[in-house]
């Protein structure tokens, strides 16, 4: 059975965050929320300083803590890996936010535009009229339907981002895995994230 995961080279993230714009196209979401995000790093003295680029997003976690606190049963997974949430039945009572040790959850109280009543981008309507909930990345599960890679990986211009199946020995992101000593963000919180980076 699939798992999907993604993998980071942190080497070759340059903070263009075509990552960033693309999310915000592909799904529309609205003014101040990101699901996909670059965080800076800077370390030393001048003049020998340098700064890291670290691209966050929901980690789709194997063991995720924002589904064992959501009171709903909003928060799920998929069969594939994928952890989502059901706008249907989420309560927006935060609960997932406060349980996520990552920070990539945002509570959307109501539809905002970037201009008066004009949603942008143009015919995507994902998240028309969904208020009062939780939001996040969902590695483009529409997009996954259709065959096509999410479109933070898709438009990567240094293509720092590997996408593909964790549990296929064959796969790109696998074979980085083992050979590259790729590690997950805080993997003392227990929740196995499906996301990889490389130092």
């Amino acid at each position: 059975m699939k798992h999907y995961g993604m993998v980071i080279d942190l080497k070759l993230c340059i903070n263009c965050n075509a990552c960033t714009m693309a999310c915000k196209a592909a799904h529309g979401t609205q003014p101040g929320v990101f699901w996909n995000k670059v965080l800076e790093k800077e370390s030393g003295k001048y003049p020998n300083v340098t700064r890291l680029f670290i691209p966050v997003l929901c980690n789709h976690c194997r063991e995720p803590l924002c589904e064992t606190v959501c009171p709903t049963g909003a928060t799920y997974k998929s069969e594939d890996g994928l952890v989502l949430v059901d706008y249907e039945k989420c309560i927006g009572c935060k609960a997932c936010i406060s349980a996520c040790p990552y920070g990539v959850r945002t509570y959307v109280d109501r539809e905002r535009f970037y201009f008066p009543n004009t949603p942008i981008p143009y015919n995507v309507d994902e998240l028309r009229g969904i208020e009062g909930v939780v939001q996040k990345c969902t590695f483009c599960s529409n997009r996954l339907k259709a065959g096509e890679e999410p479109a933070c990986v898709e438009v990567c211009p240094p293509s720092c981002r590997v996408f593909g199946d964790l549990n296929d020995p064959e796969s790109e992101v696998w074979q980085m895995i083992r050979s590259r000593n790729a590690f997950q963000l805080l993997p003392d919180k227990g929740t196995d994230p499906s996301v990889f980076y490389i130092r």
